[in-house]
């Protein structure tokens, strides 16, 4: 065994440590993974190593895939020539294909950069307003974090000792719920003032046959979908079995539109190993950090000291929703998971909330991370496929509206539980 610190002293010096070398640049990964193994050393045992294992490559894989071999920009021009001739009609258009796009892959880089490359430039030739155009592909973007399959899900169900399948269906209305009130805004702005959001003219617009004919384009990615979803809300397989038939299906899907060659293979593959290294390194730092700080009375430490503040069940549940606000404007979304989590979820049982709506509340919160200045995943993702005469303050501000309405969904959902639970219930049973 190692040294005996009192747990107050050893909360103060591991989060200490691990916020001030956050603070001065050091990447997440290597911050926790070198404090756990430090930690690890000074007052722990090697019992305590473990790590996650999880079915995120497969999944990552497989939005790669569909990326590489161009369907996802095939999806948005579909989806964009039908909605073209109203308001607003291409922002509305690319909060749909992200949502479609976040229930294929659950990967949000990939969605707020592709829309990016695709979408922007559409709307910008179109005399959008830059603020409803960047806006509404960050917003769509960060749908990935929060309807399935989304990766965050998995590794909170399995971290949370949760079922993946219903914290998946438990998303589902949130996710559908944050998307149209996304397209409603857009709607109200553009109807109120035209300027914002022109509608195509009607030179570039298409017939009702041609837009049928345009739909039977998106049938192969959308059975895929449903398929991948399907088998895991059934119980039929289980999440890395799903991710596993869901990369066979992106194969079939790239080949049956002429997509499938080894460049989009290779690149698929490269990308899927950076993103699985990144994200798999930082499960493991900071699945032993908090793992070594919940085994040396980190739990019971944090349990009183919300106990002392005199707040009640709800109270408490609001503190720690303030603390997860607040940790995504700085942290990356798996390290604040792997923080938290086993901190948080023992004390909201012992509450006597529902686990399952405590789960999806913390996605839609971290959802909010991604939209939130200074340091917003999303933010930076624009930057870096935006015209570079769009200075960095214009997509913090264009991040601002919408990061309210996920604000007034979070509200929602906290405020009527059913949003989350019912579906649930209606497949599971109370």
């Amino acid at each position: 065994m190692g040294l005996e610190i009192p747990i107050g002293w050893l909360t103060l010096l591991m989060f200490g440590s691990l916020l001030a070398l956050l603070m001065a640049g050091l990447p997440l990964a290597f911050v926790t993974g070198g404090l756990a193994c430090l930690f690890l050393f000074l007052v722990g045992d090697a019992q305590m190593l473990n790590i996650v294992p999880s079915a995120i490559p497969l999944f990552i894989f497989m939005a790669a895939m569909l990326e590489r071999a161009g369907l996802i920009g095939e999806m948005f021009d579909v989806i964009y020539k039908l909605l073209g001739g109203i308001r607003g009609g291409l922002a509305s258009a690319t909060i749909i294909a992200s949502t479609i796009l976040a229930a294929m892959v659950g990967v949000i880089g990939a969605a707020v950069v592709t829309m990016g490359i695709i979408a922007l430039p559409a709307m910008l030739a179109r005399n959008y307003d830059p603020r409803i155009a960047m806006g509404s592909i960050m917003a769509g973007g960060t749908l990935g974090i929060l309807i399935p399959p989304s990766i965050l899900a998995i590794i909170y169900a399995v971290v949370a000792e949760q079922s993946v399948g219903e914290l998946f269906i438990g998303a589902i209305l949130p996710g559908l719920l944050l998307s149209g009130m996304y397209v409603f805004y857009i709607s109200v702005r553009c109807w109120l003032k035209p300027s914002l959001g022109p509608a195509l003219p009607p030179e570039e617009r298409i017939s009702f046959v041609e837009k049928l004919q345009l739909l039977r384009e998106m049938i192969a990615p959308l059975l895929l979908v449903a398929l991948v979803l399907g088998v895991i809300f059934t119980g039929v397989a289980t999440p890395v079995e799903a991710a596993g038939i869901g990369t066979f299906g992106s194969f079939m899907v790239a080949a049956l539109h002429r997509r499938l060659n080894w460049l989009t293979v290779k690149e698929a593959c490269l990308t899927t190993l950076k993103a699985a290294a990144m994200v798999l390194w930082i499960i493991f730092g900071a699945t032993v950090f908090v793992g070594l700080y919940v085994v040396e009375g980190g739990q019971r430490f944090v349990e009183d000291a919300l106990a002392a503040t005199g707040l009640g069940p709800w109270g408490i549940l609001i503190v720690m929703m303030i603390i997860l606000i607040i940790l995504g404007m700085f942290l990356d979304w798996v390290g604040i998971l792997l923080l938290c989590v086993p901190i948080f979820v023992p004390i909201i049982k012992g509450m006597g909330f529902d686990p399952l709506w405590f789960g999806v509340l913390y996605l839609v919160n971290m959802q909010m991370s991604f939209l939130s200045p200074p340091f917003g995943y999303a933010l930076f993702y624009l930057r870096g496929v935006a015209p570079p005469e769009i200075p960095m303050i214009e997509i913090f501000r264009a991040s601002l509206p919408f990061l309210g309405i996920q604000l007034l969904g979070l509200v929602l959902c906290m405020v009527f539980p059913q949003i989350i639970t019912w579906l649930p219930r209606l497949v599971y049973g109370p």
